[in-house]
């Protein structure tokens, strides 16, 4: 009777664990790695998108910024971590489409990684400091070249968004510059607004607040429609260098093999967040386009990435860009 009885108490006990279920997800805070420097536009960003995603996951979002190489080694952390949905990776084109063909990378940027949503969008918009005699953008482009390779451009880095844009601009207009790479946009804005050099290829999410203040001057945002929140910035159309579009845009992703059912709650909670009027408010003010909800799914992340790959990388390795 006793050895029944024992039986019986053990196999309760092992049919409850085998009934346990894990924790909920999640259940404790959340880390979101930002590869660039503090301040700088996507650490902005990251900090308006996390603030309304705790309330949807009803957990604390720790940011932490990690500025150097490119981004490539905060990237590396997120591929390297634990895939448990508490190490989140966000980044921009530069991070997870163009070090693709810049560097030589420890991991695969499309198979070791997890989409979970595409975030805003932002064209750039080139901006010199007060100083610069040109007023428009075909007199910036006069001025560069009649003193060729006197100019100093401001980058994030070999490879970073600026640094391409950079090349894009001289190929496209047949002047020459010398770029002095930081470890974010925000360093190099601060330069900018000390003189230190003379230009930038700058997300409108960061120029605008110091353009609208008088501290730089802008020639024209790289889209082919003016921006709502600064309207008076003419395209590149419209200032001389037609076509000349670049899209500066976010995504959020995780390590490979984390569970579907823990990345549809992470991108459940992205949408929320691109949803809510205070967000889009502040996204808007930035210069910051929203994609359609159709367009927040992981595989809509997935497709983009793919197409952006096929699209700059034969321009990187056609104008020789390496890591410095």
């Amino acid at each position: 009777m006793k050895r029944l009885l024992l039986i019986w108490v053990i196999g309760s006990l092992l049919g409850g664990v085998a009934g346990a279920t894990p924790q909920t997800y999640p259940s404790r805070p959340i880390t979101i790695i930002v590869p660039s420097a503090a301040g700088g536009p996507t650490d902005t960003l990251t900090r308006i998108l996390a603030e309304r995603m705790t309330v949807s996951l009803g957990q604390p979002i720790i940011i932490e910024d990690q500025g150097a190489a490119g981004g490539t080694i905060a990237v590396g952390r997120v591929a390297q971590a634990t895939p448990d949905g508490y190490t989140i990776g966000i980044g921009q084109y530069g991070n997870y489409v163009l070090n693709g063909a810049i560097y030589q990378l420890r991991y695969d940027l499309l198979t070791d990684f997890e989409p979970v949503a595409l975030l805003a969008s932002n064209p750039q918009l080139i901006v010199s400091k007060n100083a610069v005699p040109a007023t428009d953008l075909k007199g910036l482009i006069a001025w560069l070249k009649a003193n060729p390779d006197k100019a100093l451009q401001g980058t994030a880095g070999a490879g970073s968004p600026a640094h391409v844009s950079g090349v894009y601009f001289q190929n496209s207009t047949g002047t020459h510059f010398r770029f002095v790479p930081y470890r974010g946009a925000a360093p190099a804005m601060q330069d900018l607004l000390a003189g230190q050099i003379d230009l930038l290829f700058d997300q409108a999410s960061n120029a605008l607040p110091q353009v609208r203040a008088g501290r730089i001057r802008a020639y024209a945002v790289t889209a082919n429609s003016r921006l709502a929140a600064a309207s008076d910035i003419a395209t590149v159309d419209e200032a001389g260098l037609p076509g000349f579009y670049i899209s500066v845009w976010h995504g959020l992703w995780v390590p490979k093999a984390t569970p579907a059912d823990v990345v549809a709650k992470i991108n459940a909670a992205v949408v929320d967040a691109l949803a809510d009027p205070a967000v889009r408010r502040r996204l808007a003010e930035l210069g910051q386009d929203i994609p359609p909800r159709d367009k927040q799914t992981p595989e809509a992340l997935r497709a983009y990435q793919k197409a952006e790959i096929k699209k700059w990388w034969p321009i990187i390795k056609a104008a020789n860009i390496k890591a410095e």
